[in-house]
């Protein structure tokens, strides 16, 4: 089963790691609380009943990849989906579906939960690790550091906040999962 995935170009590859330039997109966030694992359910959720009928047409939209998660009140322009861990049980997380690429935003059904908010993203560059296994905590933090130890190795400067962004569906085999922590470049 293909998923649709955001259009980029590689400007630069070097291994695992990878600065894309991504287009502009249409999204579907909502804003969570609480650990990474739980945000990242509680916000897959509420996006998941959006795409599958929760809108005023009752109308189902095609689900892509992947699934992003950033921390709450960190605005940064991105095609792709951007996050960062967070120490404590608490945080504020914004858990966002790309949509499809058919999709403006005024063509969308509007989404019956008001948690669901919809909005264009510019065109960015990305600096981007691929990894894959479990998303946890510590697994982040680790590929976040080699994300940014790399940046720097290619004199790039990072202009925002790491941001998870998770391709598979949760009965994918660990060691066959796909994952990415991405970074936007500043120009």
């Amino acid at each position: 089963m293909a998923v649709e995935e955001p259009p980029f170009h590689a400007v630069l590859t070097d291994g695992d790691f990878e600065v894309r330039d991504y287009a502009a997109a249409v999204v579907a966030e909502v804003t969570v609380a609480g650990d990474q694992n739980t945000a990242s359910s509680r916000g897959f959720r509420l996006l998941a009943a959006y795409i599958f009928g929760g809108n005023h047409r009752r109308e189902s939209i095609a689900m892509t990849a992947p699934v992003a998660l950033k921390p709450a009140g960190e605005t940064i322009p991105m095609t792709a989906p951007v996050s960062q861990t967070r120490e404590g049980p608490n945080q504020t997380w914004v858990v966002r579906f790309t949509m499809p690429h058919a999709y403006a935003l005024a063509s969308l059904p509007r989404p019956n939960d008001p948690q669901v908010q919809l909005r264009e993203l510019p065109p960015s560059r990305q600096a981007v690790l691929r990894f894959s296994g479990w998303a946890l905590e510590g697994a982040v933090k680790a590929r976040t550091a080699e994300l940014l130890a790399k940046a720097a190795a290619h004199h790039l400067k990072i202009a925002g906040p790491v941001t998870l962004a998770q391709y598979d569906p949760p009965w994918t085999l660990w060691f066959l999962r796909r994952n990415e922590v991405m970074a936007p470049v500043a120009p």
